[in-house]
């Protein structure tokens, strides 16, 4: 497919070689000619010198025949206006926006353009390990009911079982992260400190969560529901502590 870049800082010009790595064709624009500068050796594609939310300047990278469009430069406001211009004028089917004010982002992903906002990202991923107890989604829906998020599994958790996270319709654990390595997990998945665990949760998911994760940050372990005792043992058995949503056995 034919993408067109606006942008050839770090991350334009890294896109722009993955891209053509893959065998599809670039074409890259940017208003500062030295920016080309950036673009790794032996790259094939096309170099618009011009600014990205130009009609003239998009249609001399490809626009009208792009498959997709990213705007990836260090301003907001040419990034948005230029994304609207490719898929609103051009109509081009696959159009993406870097955005640094995670207000503006939140209100564009509202209006169907998809954002990254790299300053929330950043910050969300950093404050996980400053301040493990806070729970920040990696990604949320345009509508905000549905988000994928990382926690830092407090170290009072270690040995649970994945099931023990999830709550019916609400929470659900996809993968966990240890020690460097990405996994999916299954049923009967034991937890072990330091994992990173990823979770899909709804608003109701999340707002369960947070409290859970900040009374075990706090050493106050929630009080335990006691199953039945096997007949003879003498002994109650643990049961799942009160909060945590149902466990599927």
């Amino acid at each position: 497919m034919h993408v067109v870049i606006m942008g050839c800082g770090r991350v334009g010009s890294e896109l722009a070689a993955r891209l053509q790595a893959a065998e599809h064709s670039v074409a890259v624009i940017d208003k500062n000619p030295n920016a080309f500068r950036s673009l790794r050796y032996g790259f094939k594609g096309e170099k618009v010198q011009g600014y990205g939310f130009d009609e003239d300047a998009q249609r001399q990278a490809g626009i009208e025949r792009a498959d997709a469009f990213a705007a990836v430069s260090s301003g907001d406001n040419s990034n948005i206006v230029a994304a609207r211009l490719a898929r609103e004028k051009f109509e081009v089917p696959r159009v993406v926006a870097r955005i640094y004010d995670p207000r503006r982002a939140e209100i564009y992903q509202r209006l169907g353009i998809p954002t990254v906002a790299t300053v929330k990202w950043t910050t969300d991923q950093v404050m996980r390990f400053l301040l493990p107890e806070q729970v920040a989604s990696d990604w949320r829906d345009p509508t905000a009911e549905l988000a994928l998020l990382t926690m830092v599994l407090p170290p009072e958790w270690a040995g649970w079982r994945v099931e023990e996270l999830e709550a019916d319709g609400h929470r659900r654990v996809v993968g966990v992260t240890r020690i460097g390595h990405a996994r999916i997990v299954t049923p009967g998945f034991l937890l072990q400190e330091g994992d990173q665990v990823h979770l899909a949760v709804d608003e109701k998911g999340l707002e369960e969560l947070r409290p859970m994760v900040l009374a075990a940050r706090r050493g106050a372990r929630e009080p335990a529901v006691p199953d039945a005792a096997p007949e003879g043992s003498g002994e109650p058995r643990r049961g799942a502590p009160v909060g945590r949503g149902e466990v599927h056995r």
